[in-house]
């Protein structure tokens, strides 16, 4: 069985020739799991795949990571096949700031009788959660403001850190198995994001080494981070994963 991760976006939220930063998690190809929904990000999907997503995790709410949710709301709702299918799975404290930024507004169709929860199958998730038999875990990162942001472990494959800044004691945990650790890097960081300069003080060498830096600002600051070294994430790209050692279960 193959496991790939596919680049929906990889910029900021300024960086919009880069694509929200957005990815899947493939199995032999077809998408098993995607990464939050932001506008540019689904976009691209949609154009891959030619379907939208059917499992999703939001790692928090700013609009970057979840301005799609409209799209796909109508994507679902009107297709009596996917209404109520799609898989939503949210970190607990993350559902009412979800719920306030794409669910609550009035009337979401205009003809009434619809609620924005009733296209999708939302499940709230605390450290792990179950997707299609496989255990995943999920970790707080540090992003604007405490219990808001979280990141994402495929143990033994993937460890996606979502926006934060940087977290060492955190992946010590979270990524010891080899995961390749997907992480928020621009060239200068600032209170929510973390520069190169940070990871390089924070982070030792072998995990730095694992590296694939995303959620950049252009172009030019990703040529400059892989001047420096690094991996740099790419629109588009599809990224080889190790299989999972993650506990397995029957799949649903």
């Amino acid at each position: 069985m193959a496991w790939s991760l596919r680049f929906h976006g990889v910029g900021n939220a300024s960086a919009v020739e880069l694509g929200s930063p957005m990815a899947t998690i493939e199995r032999d190809g077809a998408p098993w799991l995607t990464i939050d929904c932001g506008a540019e990000g689904l976009t691209a999907y949609l154009a891959h795949y030619g379907q939208a997503p059917r499992a999703l995790f939001v790692t928090h709410v700013h609009l970057d990571h979840v301005a799609g949710f409209e799209r796909l709301f109508v994507a679902d709702y009107f297709d009596a096949a996917r209404r109520g299918r799609t898989r939503l799975y949210v970190p607990a404290t993350v559902v009412p700031l979800l719920h306030r930024r794409v669910g609550d507004y009035p009337n979401v169709l205009a003809e009434g009788g619809a609620n924005f929860w009733d296209a999708f199958q939302l499940v709230p998730v605390g450290d792990a959660f179950w997707h299609a038999g496989v255990r995943l875990e999920v970790f707080p990162v540090r992003h604007h403001w405490p219990e808001t942001a979280y990141g994402l472990r495929l143990r033994g494959s993937l460890a996606w850190s979502g926006d934060t800044r940087p977290i060492p004691e955190t992946l010590a945990r979270f990524a010891d198995a080899g995961e390749l650790v997907a992480h928020d890097c621009t060239l200068h960081g600032n209170p929510s994001h973390s520069g190169v300069d940070d990871l390089e003080r924070e982070y030792p060498r072998d995990l730095l080494e694992r590296c694939l830096l995303y959620h950049y600002a252009g172009v030019a600051d990703g040529q400059a981070l892989a001047g420096r070294g690094y991996r740099v994430a790419t629109p588009g790209e599809v990224v080889a994963l190790a299989e999972p050692t993650a506990e397995q279960g029957l799949a649903p």
